[in-house]
Formats: C-alpha cells, sequence, structure tokens
C-alpha cells in the first residue's frame, strides 16, 4: 500500500513544484481577487471578494468567507513558489490582521507547511506544525458550501496532509486523509459537474488507483473508498486538459506529463512536454528539480548535470538538500568519485531520515569506484537501517551483506542509469564470466539484457531478460521480476499485445523481496494499458 501512496506523492510533489509561471493547485484565482468559473459555473463574487447575487444559472455564495488573490495575496503566492517561506509567513500573518476572512490564506500556508517538511523532512517541525493543520481545516470547514471551491480546497488540503503522513511512513493516516479527500473531490464532480479543477485531481487519484496490482487491491478496498481505472484517470485529466483559458493550464499539463511518465512509460514525450513550458532552472530551484528529474528519467544524465551544477543557491529561499543528492547521482554516473561531497552534503544539510542510508551507500560506491576498499567499508558501516524508503532499504541489506559489490558491473550499472550504454557494454565486455558468483552471473544477466536494451538490441535484450527469469526466479534480488517488466515494455512497443501481456503477468508473479511493489505496479499499468 505505501508504494501505492509513494507513487502519489512523487506526482503531486512534481506538479507542485513544476510550474513555469507560479499557479496555485487550491484555488482558481484571478489576479484582481475575483474568482474565475471554469465554464459553466457562474461566479457570485465581486473583485474584492465580498458575496455578490449570482446571475441566472450561478450559485449564491453567502458565507463571510471568501477566496481572494488579491494583490498582497499574489505576491505571498509568489513568494511561496520561489520557496522564500520564511517571508510568506510573515506576509500571511500581516494579511490576516487585514483580512481576516479571506481564505486564501490558509491554502499558502498549506503550501509553505507542506514544503517546509518535505524540503527538510524533519519529523521534530512535524509534529509543531500538525495543530495548524487541524486550525486550517477548521477555517476551510467555515467557507460556503454552496460554491464548488469548497470541497476542492478541503480536498487539496487532506492531500497535502496525507503526503506529510505518507514522509513520514503513517500509512493509515495517510490512507484516511486521501480517502477523505477522494470523497470531497467526487460530491464536487457531483454537485459541480463542470467545475474543471477537480478533474485535476480526480483523475490523478483514478489512474493512480487503477494501477494498484490486484493483491494490493484489498487494502486499498478496506481502508478507502477509493475506486478507478487508468483509462479512467487518463480521461479526467484529458477533461481538465481543455480548459486552455484556466489560468491553470499549465499546471495541469505538468501534471499529466507526469502521469504519462509513470503510467505510459513514455518518458521522451514527457521531458518533451516539459521543456516546452520555458522553466527558469537557473533562478528557482524548484522549476530545477522538474526539469533535472526529468532528465534524469528520460537519458539526459549530462543535461541533468548542467541543470543541478548551476541550480539556485543560498539567498532568502529554503534550503533544498535533495538537488544536492540529485547532482551526486548524475556524477557518480559518470563514474565521478568527487560525487560523494553532494552526498555528504546533502546528509549534512537533510534533518530527516529518509535517503541518507542510500546516500551513504552512494559514498562508500565513490571509494570503492577508486578502489578504496577501506574507504568502502568505513562509509557502508555507518548504514544502521530504519527508514522504509526502498533506496535506503536496498543500501541496509548491502550493508548486510558485508562485501562489495562486482566492480565492473557496478561500473557498468552506474553507466547504463546514465543511459552511457556503450560505455556500459565495454565494462561487461571486461568481466570474465567464469569468475562470477552465482549471484554475480545473475546480476551479469540482468545488466547485460538492460545494455543492450538501451542500445536498442531488442532481440538480444529479451533473450537475456528471459535467461534472467529462468536462473533468478526464485532469488530474493529483483532482476528476474524486473527483466519480466522489461521484456514486456518491449513486446508493447513492438506492437506485440499478447506477448507483453504474458510478461506483465509474469512479472507479477515473481515475488522478489526487493521493490516488489512498485515493479508490480508498473507491470498492473502495463496490463491496463494493452486491455
Amino acid at each position: 500500500m505505501h508504494k501505492f501512496l509513494a507513487f502519489l506523492c512523487l506526482l503531486l510533489l512534481s506538479y507542485a513544484q513544476g510550474a513555469a509561471t507560479p499557479v496555485l493547485p487550491l484555488l482558481n484565482f484571478a489576479a484582481d481577487g475575483a474568482i474565475i468559473p471554469s465554464p459553466g459555473v457562474r461566479s457570485a463574487h465581486s473583485a474584492d471578494g465580498a458575496a455578490a447575487p449570482g446571475p441566472a444559472g450561478g450559485y449564491n455564495f453567502t458565507s463571510e468567507y471568501y477566496y481572494a488573490f488579491t494583490p498582497q495575496v499574489k505576491a505571498i503566492y509568489q513568494r511561496v513558489l520561489a520557496l522564500e517561506l520564511a517571508e510568506a509567513q510573515q506576509d500571511i500573518d500581516q494579511l490576516r490582521r487585514g483580512a481576516p476572512t479571506n481564505l486564501a490564506a490558509h491554502h499558502l500556508e498549506s503550501y509553505i507547511d507542506f514544503f517546509r517538511l518535505y524540503l527538510k523532512g524533519d519529523e521534530d517541525l512535524e509534529e509543531r506544525l500538525s495543530a495548524r493543520f487541524d486550525r486550517r481545516i477548521d477555517a476551510l470547514e467555515q467557507g460556503d458550501e454552496d460554491s464548488p471551491y469548497y470541497r476542492f480546497a478541503l480536498a487539496e488540503a487532506r492531500l497535502h496532509r496525507s503526503l506529510i503522513h505518507l514522509r513520514f511512513e503513517r500509512h493509515l493516516a495517510a490512507f484516511r486523509e486521501l480517502n477523505k479527500a477522494n470523497k470531497l473531490l467526487r460530491s464536487n464532480a457531483q454537485l459541480f459537474p463542470d467545475f474543471l479543477l477537480t478533474y485535476k485531481d480526480l483523475g490523478l487519484l483514478h489512474a493512480a488507483v487503477g494501477s494498484i496490482p490486484p493483491q494490493y487491491k484489498w487494502g486499498v478496498e478496506l481502508f478507502s473508498s477509493l475506486n478507478g481505472t487508468i483509462p479512467e484517470g487518463r480521461a479526467e485529466m484529458e477533461r481538465a486538459l481543455t480548459d486552455k483559458d484556466s489560468p491553470f493550464f499549465l499546471e495541469t499539463q505538468v501534471l499529466y506529463a507526469f502521469l504519462e511518465l509513470h503510467l505510459a512509460d513514455e518518458p521522451q514525450a514527457a521531458f518533451a512536454k516539459i521543456s516546452a513550458l520555458g522553466l527558469q532552472p537557473k533562478t528557482n530551484a524548484l522549476h530545477c528539480f522538474l526539469l533535472a528529474n526529468l532528465a534524469m528519467r528520460s537519458g539526459r544524465n549530462d543535461l541533468a548535470l548542467r541543470l543541478l551544477e548551476a541550480q539556485p543557491r543560498g539567498g532568502t529561499a529554503a534550503d533544498f538538500p535533495y538537488l544536492d543528492f540529485m547532482l551526486g547521482l548524475a556524477k557518480l554516473r559518470t563514474l565521478d568519485p568527487r560525487a560523494r561531497v553532494h552526498f555528504q552534503s546533502f546528509n549534512i544539510r537533510y534533518a530527516g531520515r529518509h535517503f541518507k542510508e542510500e546516500a551513504r551507500q552512494k559514498i562508500a560506491w565513490s571509494y570503492w569506484l577508486e578502489g578504496d576498499e577501506t574507504g568502502y567499508r568505513k562509509a557502508m558501516e555507518r548504514i544502521l537501517g530504519g527508514s522504509q524508503a526502498g533506496g535506503d532499504q536496498n543500501a541496509a541489506r548491502e550493508a548486510a551483506r558485508q562485501r562489495p559489490p562486482h566492480p565492473e558491473l557496478l561500473r557498468a550499472r552506474l553507466l547504463f542509469d546514465g543511459n552511457y550504454c556503450t560505455r556500459a557494454r565495454a565494462r561487461l565486455d571486461n568481466i570474465n564470466v567464469a569468475t562470477l558468483t552465482k549471484e554475480e552471473n545473475l546480476e551479469y544477466l540482468y545488466r547485460t539484457g538492460r545494455v543492450l536494451d538501451g542500445l536498442n538490441d531488442l532481440d538480444g535484450a529479451i533473450s537475456f531478460y528471459l535467461r534472467t527469469v529462468q536462473v533468478g526466479r526464485d532469488n530474493p534480488a529483483f532482476y528476474a521480476c524486473k527483466s519480466a517488466l522489461q521484456a514486456g515494455l518491449i513486446e508493447e512497443k513492438r506492437g506485440n499485445p499478447a506477448a507483453a501481456i504474458n510478461y506483465f503477468e509474469l512479472c507479477l508473479e515473481l515475488n522478489p523481496e526487493e521493490y516488489r511493489a512498485g515493479l508490480h505496479l508498473l507491470a498492473k499499468a502495463g496490463l491496463d494499458r494493452m486491455r
């Protein structure tokens, strides 16, 4: 279940951080303070936020609480998305003193808390901020229930909270908040079917739920009202995209691109869509995160390196330690041992416990690339476990083995991850297969298949994938399961749906200890595309 939530987390965080111009995915505001109605929804608010008689077919908003994106709110909002969080909080406090019933303040503060916690991972801070969430929900519930923004804004606030619960591995609490958000969005769609903002979030939820493998469906059905399919979610997202005049059109494009990246396995198309949006990675750390993330996922490691090297640093913006983690990864994929300074920087600056074990593992690898086994072992000895993140668990397993990885297999892996496939193939060719252990031979088969896949030798790739499945079917490592998935993706792209279905189903039959839920999620998404 937590893998499903992690998928939601990635999508929601990515679109929240990825807008090229400031857009607030909580409310549809006009710059002069008036609510901009979506097609079929007429606003009954005046420009200053006061309730006004609605025109024929409109909605009467009678609550004293209102939503107004005044110039003051707009300036605060831009500060939030520039990560000037301390200054934005001061401005929100001032806004509340002058306009205590403008609910925009609560939405903006929700973003401040969300970014504070996600950027730093500070659990002590989260405990102090939890009371603010309760007060925020109480305030939003004072809004007008006849407004299409009432349930939408509450749902967005609860989605934020669910992601915070997820960050700190409170999975059932995260499901409860997602469940409440889902009910609010479904109700909003029934009451205001032409209010298109609803479908942005509802489409995301429906698509994500539709990608859950069958063996995990029971958890969703037991703990929530969530339901949906990938085609349903994509259709709803596409419906939201029909409102091209919406100030949230760009944001919806970003969210849809990430949906396609994860559920349609189209990293190149996703990168092309994001690249066309005019992001400013040199001045906005959130834009840098989005572009570098898509560059790394689409095989553009050199571009990611340039983006991350030029990331904005200092100033009044909040610290974004994870960008240095990404920079370390990008350098390590070129076999540059100096990558470790960026992982060390991340571990010093990041207050949370997630990703730190993986960072220590990558520091150890940087020493091993230089042949320094003592440095490798000292770094690995610092890995103690404690985080449920997939990369951290993988690092803990390697530390427990107390055995360095095969140096050439490690180099081939890193080069492949950076899409340097020709160099990776050369590393694999240097290996004397007769000297490999049983575990190393399994990894060799898998890595060879991946590299041939990257070099577009698809028949050769499938041959090695099938050998990996045959040898590693009962092995706790993920190699066989991932090989079946990759074979399915190849056959899908070659237009062989029957073969693709067989491989996706084979992936679902295999149950490795590593990355099982995530691999099964992707196989289920593949099956849904084929049917």
